[in-house]
């Protein structure tokens, strides 16, 4: 009797585990037939060490160049693992504008980083909410009030304002020290970060009392604390945006200097809104994008106003300088190629200032506009996005979950797409071989729903700049900057600035 029930329980344990078993591997087949039910195979994944994934290899702290290193050894289109994370980064213009444009809607959801998640108050700004009605309800205010085709005619008289006062502080610095070296950076970011208050408050700043803080702060100082630090903060890296399932764990140092930073920024903002508040009281109306918001967005909360104007000055004063700057260093080592811009502004202007209206007649200026944001575009990786739904891209199947990386300096620096791509040649953009619709010349605004809102400001801004600075200045590069090439971090941003020597034309 005892032998009939272990051979009963014997039978009955072998059908219950081939019934687990057949369950499993239903279960299994499920999912591999979902994984490739698209026809198409994973992105190749780059090889790294259990749990880290390839952390340690990107330890240099400038991925872009780390993604665009394995492009050439894996292809265009690859996946790694950032601790517990799969990230699929994409280094072609084709596969980026799959990316942005053909698969936007599996790809729309913004992925942030601790460290912007806070600055950003959870995705409170243009450049990094989601897409959807609230992405396209403030980029439409940011668009009507400030950056629009119309909103930039009306302010325009702010931007020759702003070249006019760099133009004269140059030729104030040439005559006191005829052969001293100027820091163009210092003089074009005070004049850029005075051009965004105007546009955003209706009136530079050059002092403020901030009750929270318990001081009265200088014009440096704001911008310190408005722009400068943020951006440091932007690219502080948390260890447990990679490992997430450690999150529990306190990160003492990152939280104390990120949530300092928030904190003076909100109370600087706090400081210069109630100041703007009292002017409208009076009534004394600005046309100014806070006078806008104000009027025109009653259904955002005071802190979605306050992040907003933020958001138009911080990216007003910085991009745009970046772009600028590594123009005029290339042009002050080429004295061949800036004396053909010379030559081809003197042709077209004479004796009048370089204006946005000859913007269109000078190619050769657009072309080394547009070769800087090649080769040093200001944001060298695209925010990650999120895939929330199974997808295609570059030939390959992109499971929802993953993280997608778009490398916009990778994309610039293929050699397929680019001949000697680490070459600065502002030729490259007005050669016929080169279709600059197709290409959107790079990929530096982004494209698709998402494009850049501040892409004509910045245009019209640097192309002006650049315009003015060589039309009035030869430019020399100070001794031993040519090897000054250095980046901060993240970003293409100029780590030391420019020191030039300058030589006042006829």
């Amino acid at each position: 009797m005892m032998m009939i029930m272990d051979v009963g329980s014997l039978i009955a344990v072998v059908a219950l585990g081939l019934v687990s078993l057949s369950f499993w591997w239903f279960i299994l087949r499920v999912r591999c037939h979902k994984k490739t039910s698209s026809g198409l195979p994973p992105p190749p994944e780059i090889p790294g060490l259990p749990v880290l994934g390839n952390l340690l290899q990107l330890k240099e702290k400038k991925p872009y160049r780390t993604f665009t290193k394995w492009a050439e050894k894996y292809g265009p289109v690859y996946s790694i693992k950032t601790g517990s994370t799969k990230l699929v980064v994409l280094n072609s213009n084709d596969a980026a504008k799959e990316a942005m444009v053909t698969r936007f809607s599996s790809i729309s959801t913004r992925k942030l980083s601790n460290a912007i998640k806070i600055l950003t108050n959870d995705k409170n700004i243009v450049a990094m909410t989601d897409y959807g009605e609230f992405h396209k309800m403030v980029k439409r205010h940011i668009l009507t009030s400030t950056l629009g085709p119309n909103a930039q005619k009306r302010h325009r008289v702010h931007r020759d304002t702003m070249m006019n006062i760099i133009s004269e502080q140059l030729q104030y610095y040439v005559k006191k020290d005829p052969n001293g070296a100027v820091n163009l950076r210092q003089l074009f970011q005070r004049e850029l970060f005075g051009l965004a208050l105007k546009q955003v408050l209706g009136k530079e700043v050059e002092s403020l009392y901030v009750e929270e803080l318990g001081t009265t702060l200088s014009r440096q100082e704001i911008l310190e604390i408005l722009v400068i630090e943020p951006m440091k903060g932007a690219i502080e890296v948390d260890w447990r945006d990679f490992l997430p399932y450690l999150k529990w764990i306190p990160n003492r140092t990152f939280k104390i200097n990120i949530q300092r930073m928030y904190f003076r920024r909100q109370s600087v903002m706090t400081a210069l809104i109630k100041e703007q508040k009292e002017r409208i009281s009076r009534g004394e109306e600005i046309n100014c994008y806070l006078d806008y918001l104000l009027n025109e967005a009653k259904s955002l909360s005071e802190q979605q106003v306050l992040m907003l104007l933020w958001e138009a000055i911080i990216e007003s004063s910085d991009t745009t300088l970046v772009t600028t700057e590594w123009a005029m260093y290339e042009l002050a080592k080429d004295p061949q190629r800036q004396d053909r811009l010379y030559q081809d502004i003197r042709n077209v202007c004479g004796n009048e200032k370089v204006a946005e209206e000859k913007l269109c007649e000078l190619p050769y200026l657009s072309a080394v506009f547009h070769e800087t944001l090649r080769k040093y575009s200001p944001a060298p990786i695209v925010p990650l996005r999120y895939v929330h739904e199974d997808t295609e891209v570059g030939g390959y199947h992109i499971p929802a979950g993953t993280e997608i990386a778009i490398n916009i300096f990778g994309c610039n620096m293929d050699k397929k797409q680019w001949e000697n791509p680490e070459d600065w040649k502002p030729e490259r953009f007005i050669d016929d071989k080169y279709d600059l619709m197709d290409l959107h010349k790079t990929m530096a605004f982004g494209a698709g729903k998402r494009v850049c809102a501040g892409a004509l400001q910045a245009i019209l801004i640097s192309c002006t700049a650049i315009g003015r600075l060589v039309q009035e200045f030869e430019w020399s590069l100070h001794h031993g900057e040519q090897d000054n090439v250095d980046t901060l971090g993240l970003t293409t941003h100029k780590l030391h600035p420019m020191k030039a020597k300058i030589k006042p034309r006829n």
